[in-house]
Protein backbone atom coordinates (compact mmCIF):
# COMPACT_ATOMS: atom_id res chain seq x y z
CA UNK A 1 0.00 0.00 0.00
CA UNK A 2 2.83 2.41 0.74
CA UNK A 3 4.25 2.35 -2.83
CA UNK A 4 0.72 2.98 -4.18
CA UNK A 5 0.32 6.00 -1.90
CA UNK A 6 3.69 7.33 -2.99
CA UNK A 7 2.73 7.00 -6.68
CA UNK A 8 -0.60 8.71 -6.06
CA UNK A 9 1.09 11.51 -4.13
CA UNK A 10 3.69 11.96 -6.87
CA UNK A 11 0.93 12.15 -9.50
CA UNK A 12 -0.91 14.75 -7.43
CA UNK A 13 2.24 16.87 -7.15
CA UNK A 14 2.77 16.71 -10.92
CA UNK A 15 -0.82 17.86 -11.59
CA UNK A 16 -0.46 20.70 -9.09
CA UNK A 17 2.79 21.82 -10.70
CA UNK A 18 1.21 21.74 -14.17
CA UNK A 19 -1.85 23.78 -13.15
CA UNK A 20 -1.61 27.42 -14.26
CA UNK A 21 -1.12 29.98 -11.52
CA UNK A 22 -4.07 32.20 -10.74
CA UNK A 23 -3.95 35.56 -12.47
CA UNK A 24 -2.78 38.36 -10.26
CA UNK A 25 -5.46 40.88 -9.37
CA UNK A 26 -5.12 44.50 -8.37
CA UNK A 27 -7.21 45.56 -5.43
CA UNK A 28 -5.42 48.60 -4.05
CA UNK A 29 -7.64 51.46 -2.84
CA UNK A 30 -8.98 53.81 -5.48
CA UNK A 31 -7.41 56.66 -3.56
CA UNK A 32 -3.99 55.08 -4.15
CA UNK A 33 -4.68 54.85 -7.90
CA UNK A 34 -5.67 58.51 -7.94
CA UNK A 35 -2.57 59.56 -6.00
CA UNK A 36 -0.33 57.76 -8.48
CA UNK A 37 -2.12 58.63 -11.75
CA UNK A 38 -3.51 62.13 -11.23
CA UNK A 39 -0.12 63.93 -11.40
CA UNK A 40 0.20 62.72 -15.01
CA UNK A 41 -3.25 63.95 -16.09
CA UNK A 42 -3.33 67.34 -17.79
CA UNK A 43 -5.99 69.88 -18.69
CA UNK A 44 -5.91 71.11 -22.28
CA UNK A 45 -7.11 74.49 -23.56
CA UNK A 46 -7.24 74.71 -27.35
CA UNK A 47 -8.02 78.09 -28.94
CA UNK A 48 -9.80 77.75 -32.27
CA UNK A 49 -10.99 80.33 -34.81
CA UNK A 50 -14.72 80.19 -35.49
CA UNK A 51 -15.08 81.61 -38.99
CA UNK A 52 -18.86 81.27 -38.87
CA UNK A 53 -19.16 83.62 -35.90
CA UNK A 54 -17.51 87.01 -36.62
CA UNK A 55 -18.88 88.31 -33.32
CA UNK A 56 -17.27 85.42 -31.46
CA UNK A 57 -14.25 84.68 -33.57
CA UNK A 58 -12.19 82.86 -30.96
CA UNK A 59 -13.44 79.97 -28.87
CA UNK A 60 -11.66 77.78 -26.34
CA UNK A 61 -12.13 74.03 -26.29
CA UNK A 62 -11.33 72.34 -22.97
CA UNK A 63 -10.28 68.72 -22.78
CA UNK A 64 -8.05 66.30 -20.92
CA UNK A 65 -4.91 64.34 -21.67
CA UNK A 66 -2.19 62.33 -19.97
CA UNK A 67 1.58 62.22 -20.03
CA UNK A 68 3.17 59.03 -21.38
CA UNK A 69 6.82 60.14 -21.35
CA UNK A 70 8.65 62.21 -18.76
CA UNK A 71 9.93 64.65 -21.40
CA UNK A 72 6.41 65.96 -22.01
CA UNK A 73 4.88 63.66 -24.63
CA UNK A 74 1.17 63.24 -23.99
CA UNK A 75 -1.96 61.77 -25.56
CA UNK A 76 -5.42 63.26 -26.03
CA UNK A 77 -8.29 63.18 -28.53
CA UNK A 78 -7.74 64.61 -31.99
CA UNK A 79 -11.06 66.46 -31.84
CA UNK A 80 -9.82 68.47 -28.85
CA UNK A 81 -6.85 70.02 -30.67
CA UNK A 82 -7.59 69.59 -34.39
CA UNK A 83 -7.54 72.98 -36.11
CA UNK A 84 -6.40 74.84 -33.00
CA UNK A 85 -4.54 78.11 -33.46
CA UNK A 86 -2.81 77.55 -30.11
CA UNK A 87 -2.75 74.88 -27.42
CA UNK A 88 -1.93 75.24 -23.74
CA UNK A 89 -1.76 72.52 -21.11
CA UNK A 90 -2.20 72.86 -17.36
CA UNK A 91 -0.16 70.45 -15.29
CA UNK A 92 -1.28 68.89 -12.04
CA UNK A 93 0.84 71.54 -10.28
CA UNK A 94 -1.25 74.30 -11.84
CA UNK A 95 1.56 75.43 -14.15
CA UNK A 96 0.47 76.32 -17.69
CA UNK A 97 2.85 75.27 -20.47
CA UNK A 98 2.96 75.83 -24.21
CA UNK A 99 2.01 72.71 -26.13
CA UNK A 100 2.68 71.57 -29.68
CA UNK A 101 0.60 69.08 -31.66
CA UNK A 102 3.03 66.50 -33.07
CA UNK A 103 0.52 64.31 -34.85
CA UNK A 104 -3.18 63.69 -35.46
CA UNK A 105 -5.21 60.65 -36.38
CA UNK A 106 -8.68 62.08 -36.93
CA UNK A 107 -10.10 58.66 -37.82
CA UNK A 108 -9.11 57.05 -34.53
CA UNK A 109 -9.50 60.42 -32.75
CA UNK A 110 -6.01 60.33 -31.25
CA UNK A 111 -3.46 63.15 -30.97
CA UNK A 112 0.15 63.13 -29.77
CA UNK A 113 1.29 66.30 -27.99
CA UNK A 114 4.62 67.67 -26.81
CA UNK A 115 4.50 69.89 -23.72
CA UNK A 116 7.32 72.38 -23.29
CA UNK A 117 8.38 71.30 -19.79
CA UNK A 118 11.63 72.13 -18.05
CA UNK A 119 11.81 69.11 -15.76
CA UNK A 120 10.90 65.41 -15.94
CA UNK A 121 7.18 64.83 -15.49
CA UNK A 122 5.18 62.00 -13.88
CA UNK A 123 3.66 59.57 -16.35
CA UNK A 124 0.98 56.90 -16.43
CA UNK A 125 1.64 53.36 -17.57
CA UNK A 126 -0.14 52.08 -20.67
CA UNK A 127 -1.94 48.83 -19.94
CA UNK A 128 -3.41 46.03 -22.06
CA UNK A 129 -6.95 46.63 -23.31
CA UNK A 130 -6.98 43.12 -24.78
CA UNK A 131 -7.48 41.69 -21.31
CA UNK A 132 -10.40 43.95 -20.37
CA UNK A 133 -13.62 42.11 -19.52
CA UNK A 134 -17.21 43.23 -19.10
CA UNK A 135 -17.73 43.98 -15.42
CA UNK A 136 -14.16 45.12 -14.72
CA UNK A 137 -13.85 48.15 -12.45
CA UNK A 138 -12.53 51.27 -14.18
CA UNK A 139 -12.01 54.91 -13.25
CA UNK A 140 -11.51 58.11 -15.20
CA UNK A 141 -9.51 61.19 -14.26
CA UNK A 142 -10.09 64.40 -16.18
CA UNK A 143 -11.58 67.85 -16.31
CA UNK A 144 -15.36 67.59 -16.76
CA UNK A 145 -16.91 71.04 -17.32
CA UNK A 146 -13.58 72.54 -16.27
CA UNK A 147 -13.43 70.85 -12.84
CA UNK A 148 -9.80 69.80 -12.93
CA UNK A 149 -8.55 66.44 -11.65
CA UNK A 150 -11.99 64.91 -11.14
CA UNK A 151 -12.15 61.14 -10.68
CA UNK A 152 -15.23 59.07 -11.54
CA UNK A 153 -15.80 55.36 -11.14
CA UNK A 154 -17.72 52.68 -13.02
CA UNK A 155 -17.39 49.37 -14.82
CA UNK A 156 -16.74 48.23 -18.35
CA UNK A 157 -20.28 47.87 -19.73
CA UNK A 158 -19.31 46.29 -23.07
CA UNK A 159 -16.29 45.60 -25.24
CA UNK A 160 -15.85 45.65 -29.02
CA UNK A 161 -18.66 48.16 -29.36
CA UNK A 162 -18.81 49.50 -32.94
CA UNK A 163 -20.53 52.86 -33.45
CA UNK A 164 -21.38 53.22 -37.17
CA UNK A 165 -22.14 56.94 -36.86
CA UNK A 166 -18.55 57.73 -35.91
CA UNK A 167 -15.88 58.11 -38.57
CA UNK A 168 -13.90 55.14 -37.26
CA UNK A 169 -15.48 51.72 -37.15
CA UNK A 170 -12.95 50.56 -34.59
CA UNK A 171 -14.37 48.52 -31.70
CA UNK A 172 -14.53 50.64 -28.56
CA UNK A 173 -14.85 50.08 -24.83
CA UNK A 174 -18.19 51.08 -23.34
CA UNK A 175 -18.30 52.23 -19.73
CA UNK A 176 -20.81 53.62 -17.26
CA UNK A 177 -18.09 55.67 -15.53
CA UNK A 178 -19.40 59.24 -15.97
CA UNK A 179 -17.79 61.00 -18.94
CA UNK A 180 -18.74 64.64 -19.46
CA UNK A 181 -17.60 67.57 -21.64
CA UNK A 182 -13.98 68.18 -20.73
CA UNK A 183 -13.24 64.49 -20.08
CA UNK A 184 -12.38 63.94 -23.75
CA UNK A 185 -8.81 62.73 -24.13
CA UNK A 186 -8.40 61.66 -20.52
CA UNK A 187 -7.40 58.18 -19.36
CA UNK A 188 -9.66 55.25 -18.59
CA UNK A 189 -7.78 53.30 -15.91
CA UNK A 190 -8.12 49.77 -14.62
CA UNK A 191 -7.75 48.72 -10.99
CA UNK A 192 -4.01 48.33 -11.51
CA UNK A 193 -3.83 52.03 -12.34
CA UNK A 194 -2.81 51.43 -15.96
CA UNK A 195 -4.47 53.10 -18.95
CA UNK A 196 -6.77 50.78 -20.90
CA UNK A 197 -8.48 53.44 -23.01
CA UNK A 198 -8.77 57.11 -23.99
CA UNK A 199 -12.15 58.63 -23.18
CA UNK A 200 -13.60 60.03 -26.37
CA UNK A 201 -17.40 60.15 -26.51
CA UNK A 202 -20.53 60.05 -24.38
CA UNK A 203 -24.16 59.65 -25.35
CA UNK A 204 -26.34 62.71 -24.78
CA UNK A 205 -29.44 60.52 -25.14
CA UNK A 206 -28.64 58.32 -22.16
CA UNK A 207 -27.19 58.51 -18.69
CA UNK A 208 -23.66 57.23 -18.09
CA UNK A 209 -23.01 55.60 -21.45
CA UNK A 210 -19.53 56.57 -22.55
CA UNK A 211 -16.92 55.18 -24.89
CA UNK A 212 -13.14 54.92 -24.89
CA UNK A 213 -10.59 54.06 -27.57
CA UNK A 214 -8.82 50.83 -26.55
CA UNK A 215 -5.23 51.63 -25.65
CA UNK A 216 -3.90 48.70 -27.70
CA UNK A 217 -5.24 50.43 -30.82
CA UNK A 218 -3.61 53.70 -29.75
CA UNK A 219 -0.23 51.99 -29.27
CA UNK A 220 -0.20 51.00 -32.93
CA UNK A 221 -0.25 54.63 -34.15
CA UNK A 222 1.90 56.50 -31.60
CA UNK A 223 5.16 55.88 -33.43
CA UNK A 224 3.69 57.03 -36.74
CA UNK A 225 2.25 60.17 -35.13
CA UNK A 226 5.65 60.97 -33.68
CA UNK A 227 7.62 60.37 -36.89
CA UNK A 228 5.26 61.55 -39.63
CA UNK A 229 2.56 63.61 -37.90
CA UNK A 230 -0.28 61.40 -39.13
Amino acid sequence: MRPTRRVALAALLVVAAAAPAAAATCDEPLSAIYTRAAPAVISIQATKINKARPDRRFETIVGSGFLIESDGHALTNAHVVDGAASVMATLNTGDKVTTRVLGLDVVLDVALLKLQVGAPQPVVKLGDSGGVRVGDDVVTIGNPIGLEQTMTRGIVSAINRVLPYLSAEEPMLQTDAPINPGNSGGPLLDRCGTVVGINTFFSEDARNIGFAIPINVVKTVVRSLRESGH
